[in-house]
């Protein structure tokens, strides 16, 4: 039979691509830490983007709702993109990171007297956002440095 390969079960060492299965084991093994940051900014930047119906502050806020989701939108985005494409994205968590401080700033700058609910929420996922990004960034770092990219 030509398809039987039942014979080599086991050891893969004779393979031809073993050196490249293997780096890919290594990049896969070392990108853990990072899925988890990603998936981490994505659910926050979903957070944030819901947050104005969450905090009930849709009616009475629209100029905030509307930062809230478009930043929300944008840092779910990136968090997808990191994951995907991480040395592509590299910039864009440092730019995460920004648009956490941002978010904690927000609710004075794009608003009037907000209230306690209002200033809780943003700053809290502002500064979850913030860390979120910078630790995207330093270990896109990490892993570029280690992989030689």
């Amino acid at each position: 039979m030509a398809g039987d390969v039942s014979h080599h079960a086991g050891d893969i060492t004779s393979h031809p691509d073993v050196s490249e299965m293997r780096a890919r084991y290594a990049r896969v093994v070392s990108s853990r830490g990072e899925v988890a940051v990603d998936g981490l900014v994505v659910l926050a930047g979903l957070y944030c983007a819901i947050s104005a119906w969450t905090v009930h502050f849709s009616s009475t806020r629209p100029d905030l709702m509307i930062n809230n989701l478009v930043i929300g939108l944008a840092v779910a985005l990136i968090g997808v993109g990191l994951s995907m494409a991480p040395d592509r994205m590299r910039g864009l968590s440092w730019a995460t990171a920004a648009m956490g401080v941002w978010l904690v700033i927000s609710p004075w700058t794009v608003t009037r007297f907000p209230d306690k609910g209002i200033i809780w929420n943003n700053v809290v996922i502002g500064a979850v956002v913030c860390l979120l990004g910078m630790a995207a960034a330093v270990t896109v770092m990490r892993n570029s440095r280690t992989t030689g990219t």
